[in-house]
């Protein structure tokens, strides 16, 4: 083919030349792929953002009085300190792994105490699952459940996590919110005046629907929803084949003699429901992160196929103290020397305290029937001074308590954070309190809230 050495030569030269050429290219086709390639999941995308991180890093900065987190500042109950001090010195086998769906002493006192309270017989090897904390139950739930595409109603104002955890599963969240109806001129707010529209709600309901989350007590309202107003929601849960996911951690505080009633327990519903709990905010110790999810073998199952394969078991030894705890509140249950009796008393009083001193300011509380939490109106601010400093587009609200946090020395969450986006504009004068604190707590805030109407009367 080649007449000579010198043509093979430059034949061969050239063959390697397109080669190395060749394999150049591919290299930067291999490097400009794994630049491009995605790194994070695609469930992720817009649900980065959390107005926790942010809001607690400022309280830090500024050496301000936190009364933005939902949590107590106080100690649990002794007979519960006690409890873990026994689960930690006592059998050494609470070192070591229980059964994966919860420490049989747990799910049994579970099973025996919201049996009653729910007009049920729960069997503790199939009717529930321990968490890590109520979030975990939650997170469980949504994963076990909503499916690809799924529609989800979700009840504004909500709990921040309901909404990017039904993204993560494949959801959409559809929300209905919660309408406050006019007040008197002087007359303070109330969370029972925080209604939803029956019409509004039933539209809402579609063949898509999966499932609707319910939170009562709500936080950040401190609504407790009454009766009628779970008898409509399940009236149409049940009209349209719809589960029912019911966050209830605040249900034993509530005040002024309102009742939590549990939606399971009413007709129809325990086979469609599952119902959320947490020792953290029954016990007053949110670090131990117990939670638990109760309801029928048919939903329940999913639940502990995804809990298997992701968390599998929770620490032993706080699940040890909660049922101890339990077990002795059930003993006392009613009585003024339960727990459940006493704490409800006395975070009124934090309440009505807070209620009061806020108002020395010009804020304008909701009066809450139950949770942790108040919302306050701050309407005459923002009409007093609109152009406080924010990036463009910022609600409100958020920039209200960064100034607040500055330049008073105070925490509260921006009430615009537990709205879907389109709806965060309407709600942009309202922040939320946290009022389960301890007295020194309260006491700094009266100084700080003394030396803000100081400077409103200079």
């Amino acid at each position: 083919m080649f007449r000579n050495s010198a043509a093979i030569s430059l034949h061969l030269v050239g063959s390697l030349q397109r080669k190395k050429a060749g394999a150049s290219l591919s290299r930067c086709l291999h490097q400009t792929l794994t630049m491009a390639k995605r790194l994070h999941a695609r469930r992720l995308d817009g649900i980065d953002h959390n107005p926790w991180v942010e809001f607690t890093k400022l309280a830090s900065e500024y050496d301000a009085v936190n009364l933005g987190q939902g949590f107590p500042d106080f100690p649990p109950p002794d007979f519960a300190v006690e409890a873990f001090q026994h689960a930690v010195s006592g059998d050494f086998m609470l070192n070591q792994y229980t059964r994966a769906f919860g420490y049989p002493p747990l799910t049994k006192i579970l099973a025996s105490f919201f049996g009653k309270l729910l007009g049920q017989e729960i069997d503790p090897l199939k009717n529930v699952l321990v968490t890590v904390g109520a979030y975990g139950a939650l997170f469980t739930a949504f994963q076990a459940l909503v499916d690809e595409g799924d529609e989800v109603i979700i009840i504004e104002p909500f709990f921040d996590c309901y909404e990017p955890m039904t993204l993560m599963a494949g959801g959409c969240p559809v929300f209905v919110p919660l309408k406050p109806t006019p007040t008197r001129d002087g007359e303070l707010d109330s969370s029972s005046n925080w209604q939803l529209d029956p019409t509004e709600l039933a539209s809402k309901f579609t063949s898509r629907t999966k499932a609707l989350v319910l939170n009562t007590p709500n936080n950040p309202l401190g609504k407790v929803f009454s009766k009628a107003e779970l008898e409509l929601i399940a009236r149409l849960c049940q009209q349209h084949d719809v589960l029912c996911i019911t966050d209830e951690v605040y249900q034993w505080l509530v005040f002024d003699g309102h009742q939590h009633i549990s939606i399971a327990s009413l007709p129809g519903m325990w086979e469609r429901t599952l119902t959320i709990g947490s020792a953290g905010k029954t016990f007053s110790a949110t670090g131990w992160k117990v939670g638990w999810v109760l309801g029928p073998e048919r939903l329940m199952k999913h639940l502990y196929t995804v809990h298997q394969n992701s968390i599998y078991h929770c620490p032993t030894q706080a699940q040890a103290a909660v049922a101890e705890s339990l077990e002795r509140e059930q003993l006392h249950f009613g009585q003024p020397s339960s727990y459940f009796v006493q704490l409800p008393q006395a975070m009124q009083r934090s309440r009505d305290h807070m209620v009061r001193s806020v108002q020395s300011v010009g804020l304008r509380p909701v009066i809450p029937q139950g949770s942790y939490f108040f919302v306050a109106d701050i309407s005459d601010f923002k009409s007093k001074m609109p152009d406080l400093p924010g990036a463009a587009n910022e609600p409100y609200d958020r920039r209200f308590v960064k100034w607040m946090i500055k330049n008073k020395g105070l925490v509260a969450i921006p009430v615009s954070v537990f709205y879907s986006v389109p709806q965060q504009k309407h709600f942009d004068h309202y922040i939320r309190f946290c009022f389960v604190k301890d007295e020194s707590t309260l006491r700094a805030m009266d100084k700080k809230l003394q030396e803000w109407k100081d400077e409103l009367g200079a």
